[in-house]
């Protein structure tokens, strides 16, 4: 059984947030919230509410609790800019500079049974 959540439109950009994703992937449901509340970067706390939300969707619907699940799938994809545009930013001898307000969108799928370990010496042998 699959329990999803996603995040729309997080104020982030991709690449910053797939360092994150990366890390708690595979990991048990109580495990990924510890290692996110301990991690210092602002992705956190997002894919935190994320996977709460999933835990939420899986203890409504049927009777598992946290404890049973796992991070099974775990992606961050690029959103749109936003306002949808280019803003620009004065720049040297008059010019402007352009930059992007990056989006992503930040989606979770919790499993149940045990999940991977993450020690990727132990899988080799």
């Amino acid at each position: 059984m699959e329990f999803k959540a996603s995040h729309m439109y997080a104020p982030i950009s991709a690449r910053k947030a797939r360092i994150v994703m990366d890390m708690v992937r595979g990991m048990g449901v109580n495990d990924a919230l510890e290692a996110l509340t301990t991690t210092h970067r602002r992705a956190a706390s997002m894919i935190g509410k994320v996977i709460r939300s999933a835990v939420a969707n899986a203890e409504q619907g049927q009777a598992t609790g946290a404890n049973e699940l796992f991070v099974k799938v775990g992606f961050v994809n690029e959103g749109p800019l936003k306002q949808g545009r280019l803003r620009y930013r004065p720049g040297a001898q008059g010019r402007m500079n352009p930059y992007r307000k990056r989006t992503s969108h930040i989606h979770v799928v919790l499993g149940l049974g045990q999940g991977g370990t993450k020690d990727k010496k132990k899988n080799r042998a």
